[in-house]
């Protein structure tokens, strides 16, 4: 096709003018504002102590988008990602509570976790397709193409700002490999570097929402690298809105993470080659909100604050009754997020809140503790599966524990927040020296992570993440006996970097659900007491 000269100088002349009005203007001051969230897990409604929920968190973002506005700026409300997993009544409904919330919340974009690969490709097209927002990552691949959008541009009042997905590599070992066929995880840095070039020849600013890992100096142990790697190896990122660790990203010093950080305290973001790095904690716990100003190629992080969605702290009066404190003021709840929502917290509680037995104190299952040290829990899930299997010893992931048991009265619902996976239980007779190896490898998986073990039935001494010595039934193993070890078909398959173990010729998948193993025993084993299941000195570790 030919334009006459005049018609072709207008065409140009207009989209020049396109151009233009894209740009930001020279001598002019952008002012704009990220909230963001991650890691929500299920949280669609507030916990028993009314903090956090969907509702509270649509008035907070709802005022600050309002006073944003009001000063002439614009805001863009981004997710970290793992929408999926955590919470029964979430889980029994596919996350479409979530999702549904999320769009009234009117998040922008999210970046796609490893826990969006917990279901089925069937389940995660119907939220993908239910999501009014785009789920974003760079890295990941299906048959060679893309399986989401890498970036999405948008135009905040003519400054453009490019928001770019990443997800973990980890997410190859973290799911199952039913849930991932075709889909390869490749190295987000990598990906970064190749992204982030042509991002910048159409956005003013760059902000990565990831789900990879904030780890303190980026010493990630066996987990892949994170955040503060990423910023270090790629130039030209402003800001990252990251998840997966589920941490406050607040600082006590260069690259010194506050690990005592009280909900409310100021909050310093990290820091790495001119990247902001920021991440809001977990569950809906908090809105990080970060206030920037661009003005010629310039921006500048105005102000940061983490802000507590109805916190709560123990208070003890005078008479020595205790109650639980905002501590901040609280946030009413949005009355049309209520609406949505009630419908689908009703129908939960209506097929959990069935009583399965109780027990006599707390039953230790905190995500801090189980992937840290042996734990009460750890030990009453591990011989859940061996009373249902005839093991001889089990070994648990403790990213398969998500919550603990609270004292007293325990129901349905508190078995599944335990297991919301769905996971079966998996037996393989191991030649001890087999079992040594495999102990060892266990040995080695990283504190604070999903991988870390928990164990029962067996008593172990570890010295430099090598096991010298292990003893079952008070007899220490023998090389040549054999024995039958417990796990969860997740762990077995190579889930958390453990030993692929499907195809050893004694691997039986059970078809025992996990969380049904579990109520079971709890039902037969009922009243629990405690100090039953305290770990103690059954592995000790130098």
């Amino acid at each position: 096709m030919h334009f006459h000269k005049p018609l072709a100088l207008v065409l140009a002349l207009v989209a020049l003018a396109g151009c233009s009005l894209l740009a930001p203007q020279k001598d002019t001051t952008y002012r704009f504002t990220v909230l963001h969230t991650n890691d929500h897990h299920g949280r669609f409604w507030k916990n028993r102590d009314g903090e956090y929920g969907m509702a509270a968190r649509k008035t907070l973002i709802d005022s600050i988008r309002a006073e944003v506005a009001a000063a002439g700026g614009h805001s863009l409300l981004l997710d970290g990602g793992d929408v999926n997993t955590g919470v029964p009544e979430s889980d029994l409904q596919d996350a479409v509570p979530d999702f549904r919330g999320m769009n009234l919340l009117g998040y922008d974009a999210m970046a796609v976790g490893n826990h969006e690969f917990d279901k089925s490709p069937f389940i995660l097209k119907m939220q993908r397709d239910l999501a009014k927002f785009p789920m974003l990552s760079a890295n990941i691949y299906r048959s060679g193409e893309r399986m989401f959008e890498p970036y999405k541009v948008f135009n905040l009042g003519g400054l453009r700002v490019g928001v770019m997905g990443l997800t973990t590599e980890d997410t190859q070992k973290m799911v199952h490999p039913d849930n991932i066929r075709d889909v390869q995880f490749r190295n987000p840095i990598e990906e970064a570097a190749r992204v982030v070039p042509e991002l910048r020849t159409k956005a003013d600013i760059v902000i990565a929402a990831t789900h990879m890992g904030h780890y303190e100096n980026g010493a990630h142990g066996t987990q892949a690298a994170g955040d503060v790697e990423m910023a270090r190896a790629v130039k030209g990122i402003d800001l990252v809105v990251g998840g997966h660790t589920q941490n406050p990203a607040c600082m006590k010093a260069e690259n010194v993470l506050d690990r005592a950080y009280v909900p409310g305290n100021a909050c310093k973001p990290d820091q790495q080659n001119g990247t902001w790095i920021v991440q809001a904690h977990e569950w809906g716990k908090y809105v990080g909100r970060a206030d920037f100003e661009y003005r010629n190629g310039n921006v500048v992080l105005v102000k940061y604050a983490l802000i507590p969605v109805n916190l709560k702290k123990a208070v003890k009066a005078a008479d020595g009754k205790t109650s639980m404190v905002t501590y901040q003021s609280e946030i009413p709840e949005d009355k049309a997020m209520l609406e949505l929502l009630k419908p689908f917290q009703d129908f939960g509680q209506q097929k959990l809140l069935i009583e399965v037995g109780s027990t006599d104190g707390k039953l230790e299952g905190d995500r801090t503790v189980v992937r840290s040290k042996p734990t009460s829990l750890g030990v009453l899930v591990g011989r859940a599966m061996m009373e249902k299997t005839r093991a001889d010893l089990a070994v648990v992931n403790a990213g398969g524990i998500r919550d603990s048991l609270p004292a007293g009265n325990l129901n349905y619902k508190d078995v599944l927040t335990v297991h919301p996976f769905g996971n079966t239980i998996v037996t393989v007779d191991l030649k001890g020296d087999e079992l040594m190896a495999y102990l060892d490898t266990a040995a080695k998986m990283s504190t604070g992570s999903g991988a870390f073990p928990q164990f029962a039935g067996i008593e172990l001494n570890i010295t430099s993440s090598v096991v010298k010595q292990a003893r079952i039934r008070g007899a220490n193993v023998e090389a040549s006996r054999t024995y039958r070890m417990a796990i969860n078909n997740f762990v077995a398959a190579g889930g958390d970097g453990y030993p692929k173990l499907t195809s050893h010729p004694s691997f039986v998948d059970t078809g025992f659900v996990d969380a049904e193993v579990l109520r079971a025993f709890i039902t037969s084993h009922s009243p629990l007491r405690v100090a039953d299941f305290e770990p103690g000195n059954s592995v000790v570790r130098n």
